[in-house]
């Protein structure tokens, strides 16, 4: 089967070092006012490792918690639960082409990557190294060409990426309502009539993430509650265009 065509500003790992959300010639303060680091929790730069068990993979996860990345570094409980759910439902992704939003840490992707799929990772720039970072950590040398890790600002460069991904992933993306128009821009370039979108949410109602589910959302596509975790407060969703209705 043909490589897929890959975006540019992608990096592809090859057995060697390993790549989003900033806007093109932004500097990091820029981001300051859409997408805020919230300082006060990272006060404090440091590294962790923690490791997580999935489908029968075991996964070592790098997490670089600061003001830099700000909440990019951690491991979130959605992505955890998203994780799950693929165990649970004993998902699938060989031979299919997958894309992660909001990447953070990878965790999703990587595990997409390990179950079979041909994955783009993706996020701000300033994220791209931690991503890459994990990737290498957890992709076997010889798969390591179906991981892709790429910088992706919704609403700016998405069409530079592939239309109509078999799968398209993201773990609490929804979090903050002025990225929210631009999250559906991507998501309308990026879902075909073929595509399945999980999301997968943390449902704060300080950030009116039930605003974008059930609001925004329905507008443009097909959305269904796939699994709900009482406990966490977690969502995840399953999406399709409203060409399947």
């Amino acid at each position: 089967m043909a490589a897929p065509r890959q975006p540019p500003f992608c990096h592809v790992e090859r057995g060697g070092a390993g790549a989003g959300r900033e806007p093109p010639g932004a500097g990091p303060e820029g981001l300051e006012a859409v997408f805020p680091r919230e300082l006060g929790l990272f006060a404090d730069a440091f590294p962790e490792e923690t490791r997580y068990g999935f489908c029968g993979h075991v996964l070592t996860i790098a997490q670089h918690h600061g003001a830099r990345l700000g909440v990019a570094a951690p491991v979130w409980e959605a992505a955890l639960t998203l994780c799950k759910y693929f165990e649970e439902q004993k998902l699938s992704f060989w031979g299919k082409t997958v894309i992660e939003l909001g990447a953070g840490t990878g965790i999703v992707g990587i595990l997409a990557t390990l179950l079979g799929g041909d994955v783009t990772l993706t996020d701000l720039p300033l994220a791209l190294k931690q991503i890459q970072e994990n990737v290498r950590r957890n992709v076997p040398a010889e798969h390591l060409a179906r991981a892709r890790v790429c910088a992706l600002t919704w609403g700016l460069n998405h069409e530079e990426f592939l239309r109509d991904y078999d799968f398209i992933l993201g773990a609490d993306i929804v979090y903050l309502k002025d990225t929210y128009p631009m999250l559906i821009r991507t998501l309308r370039h990026l879902c075909g009539p073929h595509s399945t979108i999980y999301l997968s949410s943390k449902m704060r109602q300080e950030h009116s993430t039930a605003v974008f589910y059930d609001g925004l959302l329905p507008e443009h596509f097909t959305s269904e509650l796939a699994y709900r975790d009482e406990t966490e407060n977690i969502n995840i969703y399953r999406v399709t265009s409203k060409q399947n209705s």
